[in-house]
């Protein structure tokens, strides 16, 4: 059977429409069958307890109206709050020194920025909990100058905030220098002639061309934290404690597998608003600018 001119184009266009979707078929699968799938898994799990089959929020009431749970979500959300805005403030320092400081010392700074991002996050944390722990380095260097030193950063908030900058710092030190080096020179120069101070240039310039860094560095930052498991495990308290640590004992220990899932929804949502965040700030640009 012999095709005319114009059935072959109508085949050769639905070909082409269709060829980008195929292309995609896969990666589309696989969110699917690795996201999608498991976390509608997790919520239908978390509408039932135990074998009722009927579905039911008790799940959901506990973590939210039980004193115990009320105040780990407190904790969390207060230790991953204030990573996030301290990691984002000497982040922006470093950057802007990094970026308009050209020395020895400058580079040296980059260095040691970059470093902690080839340090297993475990060795790490072993690591901090070595020197800061009563009776550790720090205790013992005070202890030989003939002083008593006690950090008292062990499961405390302050610990854990402590460690979350120590692996959060180079990451948004590394975005937010990233949009700095988008700044020209001439622009600081011409800024400068006519007669705009520092507070002038960081306002004007500086952080106009940063503040898209700045959102989604805060934004991966809260996501990584709010849920982590391993230095809230190493160095956490009993009470409270991150919702990581709760979620772990929930499924391992006390093998309530449905309040489990349902706090991995609620880890889920309060990750899904630094997503949000994220998906405005790149939508949004140019209408925000």
């Amino acid at each position: 059977m012999v095709l005319s001119k114009q059935t072959k184009r109508a085949v050769i266009g639905r070909r082409q429409k269709l060829t980008p979707y195929l292309l995609v078929l896969p990666a589309f699968l696989v969110v699917i069958g690795l996201i999608v799938y498991p976390v509608l898994t997790a919520v239908n799990l978390s509408l039932h307890s135990g074998s009722a089959t009927r579905l039911t929020g008790a799940n959901y009431r506990y973590f939210l109206t039980d004193p115990v749970q009320l105040k780990n979500i407190g904790y969390t959300l207060f230790v991953a709050v204030m990573t996030v805005a301290l990691a984002l403030l000497i982040g922006l320092l470093l950057a802007l020194y990094i970026r308009f400081n050209q020395n020895r010392l400058s580079r040296l700074v980059m260095a040691l920025t970059i470093l902690p991002q080839f340090i297993p996050g475990l060795v790490a944390v072993y690591s901090m909990m070595l020197v800061v722990r009563n009776g550790g380095t720090l205790s013992r260097l005070a202890q030989a100058a003939g002083h008593t030193f006690n950090p008292n950063l062990m499961y405390s908030a302050k610990g854990l905030i402590m460690v979350n900058l120590w692996f959060n710092i180079p990451f948004a030190a590394l975005l937010l220098l990233a949009s700095l080096t988008s700044i020209q020179e001439a622009s600081i120069e011409s800024a400068r002639d006519v007669g705009a101070n520092r507070w002038q240039l960081l306002q004007k310039i500086i952080l106009p061309a940063a503040y898209k860094q700045f959102f989604i560095a805060g934004a991966f930052i809260f996501m990584g934290n709010v849920g982590s498991f391993t230095t809230p495990f190493l160095m956490g308290g009993n009470t409270p404690q991150m919702l990581g640590v709760v979620l772990y004992k929930e499924f391992n220990q006390y093998l309530d597998y449905n309040r489990a899932a349902a706090l991995s929804v609620i880890l889920f949502a309060l990750c899904s608003l630094s997503a949000i965040v994220y998906v405005i700030v790149n939508m949004r640009r140019e209408k925000w600018r």
